[in-house]
């Protein structure tokens, strides 16, 4: 599943993004460019406490057309 999320911007937003999905047991592809977070492993409300565990606004779920 696939997350547009707000305030990541820098490399270290990407590494604690990842760290914390990690932690809850998936793996996640951050796209700072577009704001993304593409999630594999998590349920969907445990991906998005995870993210904005870090101070992070999941903002709405992208579908796989974008």
């Amino acid at each position: 599943m696939k997350f547009k999320v707000e305030g990541m911007t820098c490399g270290h937003c990407e590494r604690a993004v990842r760290k914390v999905l990690a932690d809850a047991g998936g793996r996640a592809e951050v796209d700072l460019d577009a704001g993304t977070v593409d999630v594999e492993g998590v349920a969907e409300a445990d991906a998005r406490r995870a993210i904005e565990s870090e101070g992070y606004r999941v903002v709405a779920r992208v579908d796989a057309a974008g």
